[in-house]
């Protein structure tokens, strides 16, 4: 059975994520210390509230560097919700900017929509060939809750071996909604809400590892 580390970092729904990666399949653990999150098959980094707080919280316990160790290892990470925002290299709200993790280019602004936040179920237009999406359902639908999203997407492809598999929703506007791009996975929405779908999602990933 393979073992996820689930950081807890201060943000994130904790219990719903590890129950869920459970039914996905893996061992879970809750944690914030280093060596157990860098030791595991899998790192799960979720992600509820501000950019600034999730950044703030994720420092604390060397979260970024944890990412970054395991990434250059090529070991699988996983973010959900703001855990996918605060990889890319800024986030800024309310007038407020804040550095990222830096693990891909583009900026987390506010939805240029009638109605802030997004909240409730929406379909998405999966990459090709996308590994996360595998066997799901083209017209099924997951749960978002975000005021906040990358709306471009700003990685040369071409300067990368790996080329990443971006998935792209819409709200007021095209919005990435999951990236794939080697070992760094991310989703948007939160899979461990979204049903049989979501469910289906965290199974491929627990699968990849």
């Amino acid at each position: 059975m393979k073992k996820v580390a689930l950081l807890d970092y201060g943000s994130g729904n904790i219990r719903s994520a590890h129950r869920a990666i459970e039914r996905a399949g893996a061992e879970v653990t809750v944690t914030a210390d280093p060596k157990t999150a860098l030791a595991a098959d899998g790192l799960l980094v979720p992600g509820v509230g501000a950019f600034e707080a999730c950044m703030a919280g994720l420092t604390a316990v060397q979260g970024d560097r944890i990412i970054g160790e395991r990434l250059a290892g090529g070991r699988p990470v996983l973010g959900i919700c703001v855990g996918m925002q605060i990889l890319f290299d800024k986030g800024i709200e309310f007038g407020v900017e804040t550095e990222g993790c830096g693990q891909w280019p583009g900026t987390v602004e506010r939805l240029q929509a009638d109605v802030v936040p997004h909240m409730g179920w929406n379909t998405v237009e999966a990459a090709e060939n996308s590994q996360l999406f595998a066997g799901v359902d083209p017209d099924a639908r997951f749960y978002f809750v975000h005021s906040y999203a990358v709306q471009k997407w700003e990685l040369d492809i071409a300067d990368h071996i790996r080329a990443p598999k971006v998935t792209w929703a819409d709200h007021g506007g095209r919005f990435v909604a999951a990236v794939e791009n080697g070992p760094l996975w991310a989703t948007q929405f939160h899979p461990e809400k979204s049903g049989d779908a979501g469910a289906d999602l965290l199974r491929n990933w627990v699968a990849s590892l």
